[in-house]
């Protein structure tokens, strides 16, 4: 073939395939080589085109100005998954990677990194790696930045780590890591920052070979296992500017060396076991630091003036045994806005000046022995929001300039020595939700102004000298959970503007001086749960309609002038306490509690009749007495000829009349955790269809009102397990049955409903718990019912909640794995506190027993199960569509904004709170088991969120954050 032709066919080629092949250069073509080994659902890679001349203008990618080679890679957050690329190792003059927060997976194989020989910066924190940490990452000459915090790394720091020549940053927080914190990592001389925090390392020392590391600027071991003392090679660290140890099992003194530290910012060694007293000298020469925290150790002795007088911002020394005074020093500090000196036996004033140059945010010092008055400056810079100074011994009067800090949110001055009257406009304070005043000595009158207290939801003034009426105003407060005016001196009648308070959960006014009716259209508050109006001078009819209030269960009226009949509605209450003593009611108590156990809830009321209390005088009451008499003989003759003429259908459906079947009740056994007050017998009457408050998965639910005037729930087993499962269940009636609940019952914890005792035949258990007056938090958070709960209650009850479920996980010997953790089995106490209970498909785990059983099956009832156990779960409410209830948040936050999972009840002041906690739901969620944090953590990371801290954890941006 001639030449000139074979050259046009080359040509005709070349116009016809360049645009795919031969326009890319080479570096091209290996980044579109790594694209195609990608995942790519937002298209982030859409603009690598391969008919580009060169990928300098493609997403993520830096070439160097003058030679056009790609020098750096960055698709941070562009949710992205498969293995690492080890093909962009091929890029010779590549200096940075960062693949931050994706879903990068798989192993990070060492011998492909170790080609990536021109790399300084390599960031692959917040994906899902797995394996060893590559032992080559050495190898690499000119490596600077090391960051691979948030994946699942597992075994010990590889030995090779000791050997880097350049390494500045190496980062390996929140891994599985183990063995113990290597004494090798004191050989990088070069090292700026070493974090290596929330890694389950074997217990051990402080390397002392650290003190080598004297280019420290950042330390943080939080949450590494380690044991004995802090050492004094610390000292050596001249550039560090953060300390965190925090979370450990540290002993023994702060060190005074540490004080030589010169450099340093921030210091935590909060939550150790730290003793003796803090260092009383050396803290002039630390002119940087700003924030300390060395909360929840055990030290004593007092605070140091030298600490005070430095310009600190943070202050956190709660939960020791501290004693003395706080020093005066601490209020010339120019930045100070966080003061927690919680739960000492610190004394004496608070400093005069606190707060008049500092822009105090929170101020924490409950539950020491402070007296004087109330420092003025508190909020002078406005920027105070939570003022907590419960169970001291302030006294004087509330400083009038309080009332004008509009950004107060949280007041608590309960249990002091107040007195005087309340500054007229702190009653209006406009995001207050919490205003406690209890158990003071303050008087005057509560004021009119009170109606713009639009946040308010909690309001706690009992115990006080409060007197006058009770302002109509407060019906306005549409918010409102909690009124407590008890023990004080108001009079009037109740307004009837209360009844437009539909949040309100609990009303107790007892001890006071209000008179006229009580107000009509009560029924409204749907929500009410304790209603106290107890020793007043209350008369006129009890309204019928109090028995419409379907989830009240305290009800005291005693001591007033009520009169009339006691309504026939209250026998739709389920109540755990009645009270109507020492009225002037009449008429025939309704038979519900015409029972020896409500004996003492009509007495002094010479006008009721029944059989605890004796006969009516008069005629009247006679012959309302023969009705009865009559009803009852017509009753005991057709009683008779039933129970002839179901005999034999007894015996044949027995499995029907299993409380019938027990009046035999030589053949229960009772198996008792606690001391009784009661016997088997008292609860086995009680099983009645009436008492009936629940049924669940493992059984039916009743409520028992003992003679004592305390309530029980009953949980009777179904009489066989609903669930195909082979597993033993804790309180299915099985083999392993009693062994279990014995465990079961042996555990003793706050937030673990308490098992008081198991009744149990061959046929029948019984399972007798103590009583959760607020129900269940689904009760409270579904339908119309979650307004009720604002955000500081739903906090608790989750801290509560983890807190119980840490202690089942971790503390119980064996331990114990709920499998049916949801809203409806979460039941609260008359505080809100949270308490895990519903063990029906719960299983107990020996965690050294060889052949662990396998928890692969779903147990439990539909809302959310863990991604492991289905690939599809249709949530309770139709909103979610086809996602499972995990799925609809996280692709709402990514699609919408946050705020469109936060429910609009909550005030928009708790966001950033709010944000935190969703943080941890999703880490608890995670698609991958190995990437959940354990209930422990949970906890730790809840506690830090509570005290206003926050760990050097990942957050939703990825970032690395510190305290706060």
């Amino acid at each position: 073939m001639p030449h000139h032709l074979i050259l046009l066919l080359l040509l005709l080629l070349t116009l016809t395939f360049s645009p795919l092949i031969l326009c890319l250069n080479q570096e091209g073509l290996y980044l579109h080589q790594a694209k195609l080994s990608f995942d790519d659902p937002n298209s982030v890679l859409a603009n690598w085109n391969p008919s580009d001349a060169t990928p300098c203008k493609w997403s993520g990618v830096v070439c160097d100005p003058t030679t056009a080679s790609v020098v750096s890679l960055d698709l941070s957050s562009s949710n992205l998954s498969g293995p690492f690329p080890s093909i962009l190792c091929r890029l010779k003059n590549l200096l940075s990677i960062s693949f931050y927060d994706n879903f990068i997976n798989s192993t990070l194989r060492g011998d492909h990194v170790v080609l990536c020989q021109s790399l300084e910066h390599l960031n692959l924190a917040q994906n899902y790696l797995t394996g060893e940490l590559p032992r080559t990452l050495a190898d690499l000459p000119n490596l600077k930045y090391l960051d691979l915090t948030g994946n699942n790394f597992s075994g010990a720091i590889p030995e090779s780590f000791g050997t880097f020549q350049k390494l500045e940053v190496l980062a390996l927080v929140e891994n599985l890591l183990d063995g113990t914190i290597p004494a090798f990592l004191g050989n990088v001389s070069s090292l700026k920052q070493l974090n290596l925090s929330y890694n389950p390392f074997s217990p051990g020392r402080i390397p002392p070979e650290l003190g080598n590391l004297t280019n420290l600027e950042v330390l943080w071991l939080t949450e590494t296992n380690l044991i004995g003392e802090i050492l004094d090679t610390l000292s050596r660290l001249g550039r560090l500017t953060d300390l965190d140890l925090a979370y450990n099992s540290l002993s023994g003194a702060i060190p005074s060396s540490l004080t030589e530290l010169k450099s340093l910012v921030q210091l935590e060694l909060y939550n150790n076991s730290l003793t003796g007293e803090l260092p009383s000298s050396g803290w002039s020469n630390m002119t940087s630091l700003r924030r300390i925290d060395v909360s929840m150790n055990e030290l004593s002795g007092y605070i140091p003036a030298e600490l005070c007088d430095l310009p600190i911002e943070s202050l956190n020394l709660y939960e020791n045994n501290l004693r003395g005074q706080l020093p005066d020093g601490i209020a010339n500090s120019p930045n100070l806005y966080e003061l927690r000196l919680f739960q000492n036996h610190l004394s004496g004033r608070l400093p005069p000046n606190l707060g008049k140059r500092s822009p105090l945010k929170w101020i924490d010092v409950s539950t020491n022995k402070f007296s004087g008055p109330l420092p003025e400056n508190l909020c002078l810079h406005g920027a105070l929001e939570e003022l907590l100074l419960i169970e001291n011994s302030i006294s004087g009067e509330i400083p009038a300039s309080l009332g004008e800090c509009r950004s107060l949110v949280r007041l608590r001055l309960g249990h002091n020595s107040f007195s005087g009257e309340v500054p007229e406009r702190l009653w209006g304070l406009p995001h207050v939700s919490l205003l406690e005043l209890a158990e003071n000595s303050f008087s005057g009158g509560i004021s009119k102004n009170i109606a713009a207290a639009s946040n308010l939801s909690q309001l706690i003034l009992s115990g006080n000298y409060f007197s006058g009426s009770l302002p109509a105003e407060i019906g306005v407060l549409d918010g409102l959970l909690e009124i407590s005016i008890n023990d004080n001196k108001l009079s009037g009648s109740l307004p009837s503007s209360v009844v437009k308070l539909g949040q309100l959960v609990k009303l107790d006014l007892h001890n006071n001086g209000l008179s006229g009716e009580i107000p009509k259209g009560i029924r409204s508050l749907k929500r009410l749960n304790e209603l106290n109006l107890a020793n007043n001078g209350f008369s006129g009819d009890i309204p019928d309609e109090i028995g419409d209030l379907s989830v009240l269960n305290y009800l005291d009226l005693s001591g007033n002038e009520l009169s009339g009949k006691i309504p026939l509605g209250l026998q739709n209450l389920k109540l755990n306490r009645l009270d109507l003593s020492n009225n002037s009611l009449s008429g025939i108590i309704p038979a519900m509690y015409a029972k020896e156990m409500y004996k003492d809830s009509f007495l002094g009321n010479p006008g009721l009749c029944g059989d605890t209390v004796g006969s009516c005088n008069g005629k009247g009451g006679f012959k309302e007495m023969s009705y009865i008499w009559m009803l009852r003989s017509i009753f005991i003759v057709a009683g008779l000829v039933l129970i002839v003429g179901s005999v034999w259908f007894y015996f044949k459906y027995r499995n029907l009349s299993t409380t019938k079947r027990s009046m035999d009740r030589s053949k229960w056994t009772l198996m008792s955790f606690h001391k009784l007050r009661f016997s088997e017998n008292e609860i086995l009457d009680a099983l009645d269809e009436d008492n009936v408050i629940g049924t669940g998965a493992s059984g039916k639910v009743y409520k028992v009102v003992l003679s004592t005037g305390e309530a029980v729930a009953v949980k009777k087993l179904w009489g066989r397990p609903k669930s195909a499962e082979d597993s033993v269940d804790l309180e299915k009636g099985n083999g392993g049955f009693d062994a279990e609940v014995e465990t079961l019952g042996k555990i003793r914890h706050k937030n673990i409903i308490k098992l008081w005792c198991c009744c149990s035949t061959k046929d029948c258990k019984l399972l007798v718990y103590e009583y959760m007056p607020n129900g269940s938090l689904g009760d409270l958070l579904h339908s119309t019912k979650g307004g009720l709960l604002d955000w500081p209650i739903r906090f608790k009850i989750a801290l509560d909640a983890a807190d119980g479920l840490s202690y089942l996980h971790h503390d119980c010997a064996p331990a114990i794995v709920h499998r049916d953790i949801k809203s409806n089995n979460i039941l609260l106490d008359s505080e809100f506190g949270a308490l895990v209970a519903d063990f029906g498909v719960a299983k107990m785990v020996d965690v050294n027993a060889k052949g662990t059983h396998s928890m692969s099956g779903i147990a439990g009832s539909c809302g959310y199960i863990a991604p492991v156990n289905v690939l599809i779960m249709h949530p309770i409410d139709p909103e979610f569509g086809e996602k499972d209830l995990v799925k609809w948040v996280c692709t709402t936050v990514d699609q919408k904004d946050v705020e469109h999972v936060i429910d609009p009840r909550l005030d928009p002041c708790f966001k950033d709170e709010i944000c935190r906690v969703l943080n941890i739901g999703l880490q608890c969620t995670s698609p991958l088991p190995i990437n959940r944090p354990s209930m422990r953590s949970v906890v730790k990371m809840m506690q830090a969120v509570a005290n206003g801290t926050q760990h050097k954890t990942v957050g939703k941006d990825g970032k690395l954050l510190a305290a706060t």
